[in-house]
């Protein structure tokens, strides 16, 4: 079974996003299982905590170092990934030589109202991941247009976005063998 853990860059209780990561996990292959990696329980990083990390941060981080690879679904705003998100990796990656994304497969990916997606703030977000030395899925990439309607009740209602996300998690699944096989060797 590889299982994947996903972290929702969003916080609000009408989540797009959320509702989004609820139906990838719905589309997810046979001997695929996606868990959320909560987030909204982080106190805001600084590197006063590096000596003695809160339990929520150190909970966070071993739910990382669990799963086999990481699925990023972030909203944006202001044309950027929200600071909740930033601060959940500023905790992920900290304290100094001990960065919870390093060589970790992830995968991005978001939904908006908006007509790009989230191409502004996941191109924000795969400049972090290349700082945090995290195996980032390059294709196919994932900008999600949510129109009214496109994801109800954890399902999304259009067959051809739905088949085209079951090959974005298919793709995903092969780079966490690939390096999952590669550090094995």
């Amino acid at each position: 079974m590889t299982t994947i853990g996903y972290l929702v860059g969003s916080i609000s209780s009408t989540s797009v996003n959320r509702e989004y990561a609820k139906a990838l996990a719905n589309l997810a292959p046979e001997g695929v299982r996606l868990v959320e990696i909560p987030l909204a329980e982080l106190p805001f990083y600084s590197p006063d905590y590096d000596a003695d990390f809160p339990l929520v941060a150190q909970e966070f981080k071993r739910a990382i170092a669990d799963v086999d690879g990481v699925i990023i679904v972030t909203p944006e705003y202001s044309r950027s990934i929200p600071g909740v998100l930033k601060n959940a990796l500023d905790w992920a990656a900290r304290p100094w030589g001990q960065n919870s994304f390093d060589g970790k497969p992830v995968a991005v990916t978001g939904a908006s109202i908006g007509s790009i997606g989230t191409a502004a703030a996941q191109q924000h977000l795969r400049g972090i991941l290349g700082n945090l030395n995290a195996a980032t899925l390059g294709q196919p990439e994932t900008f999600v247009h949510a129109t009214e309607g496109l994801l109800v009740d954890g399902q999304v209602t259009d067959p051809g976005l739905a088949e085209y996300l079951r090959g974005f998690l298919g793709a995903f699944t092969e780079l966490i063998r690939r390096v999952h096989s590669s550090r094995a060797a």
